[in-house]
């Protein structure tokens, strides 16, 4: 098993595009969530996130510069009796209302597939950290730019390492097409408090194309969140 630096991939990627991490802290103690958007257009960047009474949302920082609000605007992270659903799009409200329904989260996500915002075909990508710190994470994803097949894959961890957590992105890398994630999700080091976390994730996203960063530490023994919210909006 290769461990990787997350400060290093975020350093070599100008454009991972939207990124999930889900881990433990190196004292076992909290679990651990991080999502990140980025953009190259006007309409991508002229976004923030913002608290809701169960977790954050996208909205417009300008509502008069904003397009096309249907692929941008949506909640990232919701919290569900104790569960922390983290998706890059509105799958987010699919899984939440599965759970509603004693549904799996990925019986939720069999109901839906990539974006359709041809020729990128942009993965969906979602995480689920349960009570117990335990997680899982997937991607559903166009068979090579063939947008009449959709492939959906699922990864469990339902013991994680302390010290360690697991990233997803939406792209290898810049392009046109964007190139969409390959392979199961990265094994990175999850180092410091929460601040220190977050600052480490945002110094290493790319200056231009950077947006938001959502962080939260989960207290396993207590559920206590400790949250980090930043937007280069202000």
């Amino acid at each position: 098993m290769k461990i990787l630096d997350i400060t290093e991939e975020l350093r070599g990627n100008a454009y991972p595009g939207r990124g999930i991490v889900l881990g433990r802290t190196a004292d076992d103690r909290y679990a651990v969530a991080a999502y990140f958007i980025m953009g190259r257009s006007e309409n991508s960047r002229n976004r923030i996130f913002s608290d809701t009474e169960d977790g954050i949302r996208t909205e417009a920082f300008d509502p008069s510069k904003m397009v096309d609000p249907s692929l941008i605007i949506y909640h990232p992270v919701r919290l569900y009796d104790g569960r922390l659903i983290v998706t890059n799009g509105d799958q987010t409200d699919t899984v939440w209302e599965g759970m509603k329904a004693g549904k799996a989260p990925e019986e939720a996500l069999r109901t839906r597939e990539f974006e359709p915002d041809g020729p990128n075909y942009t993965p969906r990508i979602s995480g689920v950290l349960e009570k117990d710190g335990s997680y899982q994470l997937s991607i559903l994803k166009s068979f090579d730019g063939d947008p009449s097949c959709c492939k959906r894959f699922f990864f469990e961890y339902d013991k994680p390492v302390a010290g360690l957590g697991h990233f997803i992105h939406t792209y290898m890398g810049d392009g046109d097409p964007l190139p969409s994630f390959e392979g199961e999700p990265k094994t990175v080091r999850i180092e410091g408090d929460v601040s220190t976390f977050a600052r480490s994730l945002w110094d290493s996203l790319n200056a231009d194309n950077k947006v938001s960063l959502y962080v939260c530490y989960t207290e396993l023994a207590t559920g206590r969140q400790s949250r980090v919210v930043w937007n280069k909006n202000h």
